[in-house]
């Protein structure tokens, strides 16, 4: 665990991968550390309004590398398949179409961080990785399930975007009326099901 100075009141724990940061990040919230925000991605930890550094550090060192049980209820995201990039990963994976769905449907996904817009969840577990396109489309409809890398996400709203689409889903991600505005906020669990 690196810790590096981020602005005047903010660090930057850099981690090994997506999973130590989410669970890091679920400590430090379940300890109550002294900070305004907690901001898991890829394999960091942002901690913003830190007022002691040192106090942070010294309490990050009791941080033994277990997550806490999260306690989120997890998310059935029905979805149609029928997306623009089904046959690319299914040759990619060595299966058909139907072989592309029944590995995506028997993931178990967790959200590991949000981030690119409101609302858009980069969900691990996939367990591989699939090349993102060469070059982005201008436009990639809300809703759109996509594999990028070794990660899974579902478009909050209509964007320009890299990712490999495998289908569609109707189910609202970002609610702005909402206490908690993003549906798959870090740690919730997800399944994809055929719609």
């Amino acid at each position: 665990m690196q810790l590096r100075a981020f602005g005047p009141r903010a660090v930057l724990v850099e981690l090994g991968d997506a999973h130590a940061a989410l669970a890091l990040a679920a400590w430090a919230r379940g300890a109550r550390l002294p900070v305004a925000e907690v901001v898991p991605a890829a394999q960091t930890v942002l901690f913003d309004g830190v007022r002691d550094p040192e106090s942070l550090r010294a309490s990050l060192a009791a941080w033994d590398g277990s997550a806490p049980t999260l306690e989120r209820a997890p998310v059935e995201v029905p979805v149609t398949y029928d997306g623009q990039d089904l046959a690319f990963v299914a040759e990619l994976w060595g299966t058909d179409v139907d072989g592309v769905v029944e590995r995506h449907t028997s993931t178990a996904f967790v959200s590991a961080f949000c981030g690119f817009a409101p609302g858009f969840a980069y969900l691990a577990g996939l367990g591989g990785s699939v090349p993102r396109l060469d070059a982005p489309r201008s436009r990639v409809p809300a809703g759109a399930v996509g594999l990028a890398g070794a990660w899974c996400g579902v478009y909050p709203t209509a964007s320009p975007g890299g990712w490999r689409l495998l289908g569609r889903t109707s189910i609202p991600l970002w609610d702005p009326a909402l206490d908690e505005p993003a549906l798959l906020a870090p740690g919730t669990p997800v399944r994809f099901v055929r719609a």
